[in-house]
Parts: structure tokens; C-alpha cells; sequence
């Protein structure tokens, strides 16, 4: 088939980021597929970009994804990366693209839901009453209040052992200044973040958080943004407790909230068990491919 490709900058480049585009149309200039490239442009991750790529079904099996593949690599090689990481869902039609492209599996995702309607209050409540000698809960909406700001910021790092398998990831270096952009991108696309933290009584200092991201308007589905606990403080059952806070905040606040939606490494058994204590249940898996460059 007769093809073209226009490429496109995305005008709106992100403080992290910036995003180029292709679209293949057709002989009539009907679109087909799109390829998006997002160049990671902080310290620690500018080898890295993200590709995202679709073809309409119908136009599948004709060289339109290949097309658009080439183009996108180039523009990585053009950018001076040396990765490219894509996902695909399990079994589909990318799940057999990407590695017959060159690019290698590095990561499985199991994603899972758990239904608000199934949740025991009660039963949740008693989880997140339980005590853990030497540490609390503290909670907080949008920004992070000025006198947790530094602490808070500091406890990123909890996730930068997080199991990332083989991928090519690179390190992110948090500050205050980067966790208040977070929530202010949250609510500026109408949506509401929510965190809890553990803070350690000793000295005041956060040992770990958990985010949840929910609908503005309360309804349909949210999601786990991430939980993490700083190595110090491991082995005191605060991931569990975190989220079990969480959870419980959610089905009180937010009844017409449907469900919580969370992924997790296939590799990270912890958090994965965590999440099957809780309730969640699994709905599907995607696999983290990368080419090297």
C-alpha cells in the first residue's frame, strides 16, 4: 500500500521530557497508525525513550508499524539513545512485533483491580489499627504540606531498588520541587492525588508513602501511583499498612469510586503478596520489551 509518513512535535514538552509523533496515512490521507517517542531528558535517564505504537486492525500485516518502527528508531539513534522500551499486552499482536523487531523482553506487568464494593470495612480498619511500635500514619491531598515537603521528597529513593528486571531504566533524582510539579500535573488535568505515609516517631522523618490517583468527578476507577519503603525500615509490615490506609480512605471518601487499579513487577513477589492480601484481583499482563541501540 501506498504510504506516508508526517512527523509531529508535540507542543506541550513536559519539565522530564519531550515527545516527537509520526502519522502513516494511506493514498486517501486517511490516518492508519501513529508512533509516539517519548525522550526522557533528566540526568540519569537521557539514554532512555518510550516508544508507543499503534495500527489500525485493519491495516495491520501491511508494513505500516514497520514503517513507523523505522522511523521512530532513527530519530532514537538521531537523539543519541541507547534504548528503546515499548509494551505490549500478552498475547496481542505487539507481543509478537517487538521481538520479531529485534527488541528483547525485559519486564512482565501483572496488573490487578480491587473492587470497592467487595471491601470489609471493618476488616480494613482493623488492619490499619493495628500498631507497628515506633512509626504512624500520616495522610495529606494534592501537595505535599511544607513541613513534610523535604522528608517526603527524600523517601523517593525508596523506589529506586524497585525490580525492574532487565530493563534499562536509569536512575530519577527526586526533590521538593519535582514532588509538588507531580501533584500540581494531577490537579491540573482534574484529577486528585492522594498520599499516606509512615513516619518514623523517632526523629519525624517519612520511612515510606503510598499514592493513589482518582477520577476528579469520584467516579469509575483509580490508580496506585506507587508505594515504597526506604531500605532502612523494611521487615515492619509498612507497605502492607500504607495501603491498607489507603484503601480505606478511598471507600470512605469516594463512594462512587468503582474500584483501585495497581500493577506490579512479576518479579516483585513482596508487593505482589501485599496485594493479594488485600483483595486485588488480577486482570491482565504486559510484557516491557527494549531494543538496544
Amino acid at each position: 500500500m501506498s504510504l506516508h509518513l508526517t512527523p509531529l512535535t508535540d507542543p506541550a514538552d513536559g519539565p522530564h521530557g519531550r515527545r516527537l509523533a509520526w502519522l502513516a496515512s494511506d493514498a486517501d490521507e486517511h490516518p492508519v497508525g501513529t508512533a509516539f517517542l517519548r525522550l526522557f531528558t533528566d540526568p540519569g535517564q537521557q539514554h532512555l525513550a518510550e516508544l508507543t505504537l499503534r495500527v489500525h486492525p485493519a491495516e495491520r500485516r501491511k508494513r505500516v508499524g514497520s514503517r513507523l518502527l523505522d522511523a521512530a528508531v532513527a530519530a532514537a539513534r538521531d537523539e543519541a539513545r541507547r534504548s528503546v522500551v515499548a509494551q505490549a499486552d500478552a498475547g496481542s499482536s505487539a507481543d509478537r512485533f517487538l521481538p520479531a523487531r529485534g527488541f528483547r523482553k525485559v519486564l512482565t506487568l501483572r496488573y490487578a483491580r480491587l473492587p470497592l464494593a467487595d471491601v470489609d470495612a471493618a476488616a480494613l480498619a482493623e488492619t490499619v489499627e493495628l500498631p507497628h511500635p515506633g512509626y504512624r500514619l500520616e495522610a495529606w491531598q494534592g501537595t505535599v504540606p511544607d513541613e513534610l515537603a523535604v522528608t517526603f521528597a527524600a523517601s523517593r529513593r525508596a523506589m529506586d531498588d524497585m525490580p525492574m528486571d532487565d530493563t534499562d531504566y536509569g536512575t530519577v533524582t527526586w526533590d521538593v520541587d519535582r514532588v509538588r510539579a507531580v501533584a500540581r500535573a494531577v490537579a491540573a488535568r482534574g484529577d486528585r492525588l492522594d498520599t499516606v505515609v509512615a513516619v518514623d516517631t523517632s526523629d519525624g522523618s517519612i520511612a515510606g508513602f503510598t499514592e493513589l490517583v482518582t477520577p476528579g468527578d469520584g467516579t469509575g476507577d483509580g490508580q496506585h501511583y506507587g508505594t515504597g519503603v526506604l531500605p532502612e525500615h523494611r521487615g515492619h509490615g509498612l507497605g502492607r499498612w500504607m495501603k491498607a490506609e489507603s484503601i480505606r480512605r478511598a471507600h470512605r471518601d469516594l463512594p462512587g469510586l468503582g474500584g483501585l487499579l495497581t500493577d506490579t513487577a512479576d518479579s516483585n513477589a513482596h508487593m505482589r503478596h501485599i496485594n493479594d492480601s488485600l483483595g486485588y484481583v488480577p486482570t491482565h499482563t504486559t510484557h516491557q520489551y527494549q531494543l538496544d541501540l
